[in-house]
């Protein structure tokens, strides 16, 4: 019996040091790449300026930390007619608008695949996914080229007949810059759907329409509120390299007038105004952890009812 009883504790010392000690690698390199660069931002945003080089100069003392920077910015920011309120503003409508159309796309894509499919699931999956093998920049330069006034757009459109002349669609359009977006990031609201859309058992959906449901009824009472919460996963992986992106703007329209926060972002930091950049980066950061706090509640609070 002693034996057993030493062999028991062992075991669970075992079970209780493993997991942390698996997750040791990962908590390092979390720590290593984005705590401490964090912290630099923070301590850039925070800091001092050079009066006369007007370069950053970071502190890292938190208690020295001055927030002049970070309030004036926030004050421009709901200062009317300044170009950072323009610039969250347009943001946020291009994001929302962008997610809405990924979504409206992915998840009949995604149903698609995981429930008529059958053996060929596979091969349309890895169709759906097949863009990650391309680098996100060379996609969106292949679409320059599509968009140019002589490119494959315009002609199709003017043998249709739905346009008389080329269509610069590469002049500040905000329809491009929304529409590339949603090409761009599509693929990570399929891919969460599809998991979710493929769990649900078959009898479940049969069950139903047994009981009298029609194919419409069983979809709105059943598939989709047992895919909510895969719908919430893939807003929130959409949403937020959305809000980071400058890549799709600068390439698509290139215009001050369809700039993002983004764009902001890099612009600061290659000019003279780093601590500005820094904490736009904070402000983005901020605005950001709203939609992951109520994903990650929303995920425990399903946890707890499937319990």
């Amino acid at each position: 019996m002693r034996e057993r009883a030493i062999s028991d504790a062992g075991g669970a010392w075992l079970t209780r040091s493993l997991w942390p000690l698996l997750a040791a690698p990962a908590t390092l390199w979390l720590l290593a790449l984005f705590v401490l660069p964090f912290y630099v931002i923070m301590s850039i945003a925070f800091g001092d300026l050079d009066p006369i080089f007007l370069t950053p100069i970071p502190v890292y003392n938190p208690i020295a930390w001055d927030p002049t920077a970070f309030t004036d910015l926030l004050g421009d920011i709901f200062t009317s007619g300044s170009i950072y309120q323009a610039a969250f503003a347009r943001t946020l409508v291009y994001v929302s608008i962008a997610t809405g159309l990924c979504l409206a796309i992915g998840y009949p894509v995604a149903y698609f695949i995981a429930r008529h499919a059958g053996r060929w699931k596979g091969l349309f999956l890895l169709l759906a996914v097949a863009p990650f093998w391309i680098s996100y920049l060379m996609r969106m330069l292949a679409w320059i080229n599509l968009l140019r006034p002589e490119g494959l757009v315009n002609r199709t459109l003017q043998s249709l007949g739905l346009i008389d002349t080329p269509v610069n669609w590469l002049s500040g359009r905000p329809t491009t810059v929304i529409l590339g977006l949603t090409y761009g990031y599509i693929p990570y609201m399929i891919l969460p759907l599809f998991g979710a859309l493929d769990r649900i058992a078959g009898p479940t959906l049969e069950a139903s329409r047994d009981l009298g449901a029609g194919q419409v009824s069983t979809f709105l009472r059943i598939t989709l509120p047992l895919s909510r919460q895969a719908i919430l996963a893939g807003c929130v992986i959409v949403t937020l390299p959305m809000f980071g992106d400058y890549f799709t703007t600068t390439l698509l329209a290139a215009t001050r007038d369809t700039s993002m926060v983004g764009n902001l972002i890099v612009t600061s930091i290659q000019s003279s105004l780093v601590q500005t950049g820094a904490s736009l980066v904070l402000l983005l950061v901020a605005l950001l952890i709203v939609p992951m706090m109520y994903y990650l509640r929303s995920t425990a609070r399903a946890l707890q009812v499937g319990a």
